[in-house]
């Protein structure tokens, strides 16, 4: 049960099936078009893919990652390949597929079609259409990370009526102003790329700049202290190969436009707290440089009684959630449980 009783309970709607591709008890996907109100944008057309994995009739949980997530969390006997949250769901988990159906879509404008501002509150009414069309009333839990979390903000105070409980990790309830700097230098790359014909070059240096937001010094001290050396009378500092490399795949996969509109989304957003009216868990890691303890701390404050505040300890900084994989999960264990269950 809830710990937030609504006047309104939902209506059933009455929608068409979706069609899936490769339906099956495992895992399903599909897409859809949606004219979508867009904040800053108007009505758009905009495409929504999705993925489930797990029991139809089970408690579905929706799970959302950084701008570079997708609908793909976990390979399955369906649909094989690796997920970007591999390690986190699994048997015996708190996101266990055995017990709880997975809900993930690809973020509005990831497909780089969406050549507008987008705000959180956009992907936050495409979820609630794409509840809608999966006939899905009410989630058990809206689990996000970095800008997942943002987004599930936004979805508890537009869609309140159709979340039992939140978790946000690595995120807040406005960008802080020392990140929002950060992503505009990295802007700004791709606009001096975008100048000389050399759109991947900018995106690429872009992400280089962004991995070192997201990581730690602590990390970087471990990792890659090691002597420079001189390589065509130039000299190349130990991080540049592992620098080089999250250029190269990110581009790879990543439209230049999908990733300006969505940078810009995260320092769109700002929502006030006092306004989330369910149960929600903050998860902050001491050290994330792009979302300050300090930010977590006045999330919960403005929630009331119906935060909570998790810290971790980690040299991974804002990527611990994808690194720290059993201790999200002990969290996670907690804030999922229903009232009244056993520890």
């Amino acid at each position: 049960m809830s710990l937030v009783e609504y006047a309104a309970p939902f209506p059933e709607p009455v929608l068409p099936q979706p069609v899936c591709e490769a339906p099956s008890a495992d895992a399903e996907r599909g897409e859809f078009a949606l004219a979508l109100d867009m904040r800053h944008a108007g009505r758009r057309d905009v495409r929504v893919a999705w993925e489930a994995v797990g029991p139809a009739d089970a408690p579905v949980v929706f799970v959302a990652g950084g701008i570079s997530a997708h609908r793909h969390l976990r390979a399955s006997e369906t649909f094989p390949e690796a997920g970007w949250l591999e390690t986190l769901p699994g048997a015996g988990r708190a996101l266990d597929p055995a017990r709880l159906r997975l809900v993930a879509f690809d973020y509005v404008g990831a497909d780089g079609r969406t050549d507008a501002p987008i705000d959180t509150a956009d992907q936050a009414d495409a979820i609630a259409a794409l509840l809608d069309r999966l006939r899905v009333r009410r989630l058990h839990a809206f689990v996000g990370y970095s800008y997942g979390a943002l987004v599930g903000l936004q979805f508890a105070i537009r869609h309140r009526d159709r979340l039992d409980r939140l978790v946000a990790v690595s995120g807040a309830h406005r960008a802080h102003p020392y990140a929002a700097a950060w992503r505009a230098l990295q802007r700004r790359a791709v606009a001096l790329g975008q100048l000389q014909c050399a759109d991947v070059q900018g995106l690429s240096l872009a992400r280089q700049f962004a991995m070192l937001s997201y990581r730690t010094p602590e990390e970087f001290d471990e990792r890659f202290d090691a002597p420079p050396e001189l390589v065509n009378g130039r000299v190349r500092v130990a991080a540049e190969d592992y620098l080089d490399a999250a250029g190269a795949r990110y581009v790879a996969r990543t439209p230049v436009a999908a990733w300006l509109r969505l940078s810009e989304s995260i320092d769109l957003h700002r929502i006030d707290p006092a306004r989330v009216r369910v149960p929600t868990t903050v998860v902050a890691v001491e050290g994330d440089r792009l979302v300050p303890l300090s930010d977590s701390v006045a999330l919960v404050e403005g929630l009331g009684t119906l935060g909570r505040l998790r810290v971790l300890r980690s040299p991974y900084g804002h990527d611990a959630f994808l690194k720290e994989t059993d201790r999200i999960d002990a969290i996670l264990s907690v804030a999922l449980r229903n009232p009244g269950d056993a520890a």
